[in-house]
């Protein structure tokens, strides 16, 4: 499923270390990032495969419909994205502190949808 945004583009704020000499103290600074999203295409996910080479990580996502029995599921991989290790550890701290917040504003997120699948007693 896909969805194009037409709003302007977003403004993004990362924090990155300036370039500076190895005896200088580690200082960092806010740069403001403009981002285009005009063109965007949103893409729902609920399986995820993670591979890698010694120079990239692989991200497959894509639908899983049977996600209660997905030993005897074929999932069509919609999305394929290659990142360096690099930017795979940034994305890894930036959806750790995201999700820490969703957590703490409503609750622990339990990955196994076992537990979560509530039987209804006939």
């Amino acid at each position: 499923m896909s969805a194009k945004k037409d709003d302007k583009p977003a403004e993004a704020t990362t924090e990155a270390a300036p370039e500076q000499a190895p005896e200088a103290p580690a200082q960092q600074q806010q740069q403001q990032v403009k981002v285009n999203d005009t063109d965007v295409n949103a893409s729902y996910a609920n399986f995820c495969r993670v591979s890698s080479t010694p120079e990239e990580l692989i991200l497959d996502l894509g639908l899983n419909p049977q996600p209660l029995d997905p030993a005897n599921t074929e999932i069509n991989v919609g999305q394929r994205i290659i990142l360096n290790h690099y930017t795979a550890k940034r994305l890894l701290s930036a959806l750790s502190m995201a999700l820490q917040r969703h957590e703490q504003a409503f609750g622990v997120l339990e990955t196994d949808i076992r537990k979560r699948v509530v039987r209804q007693q006939t």
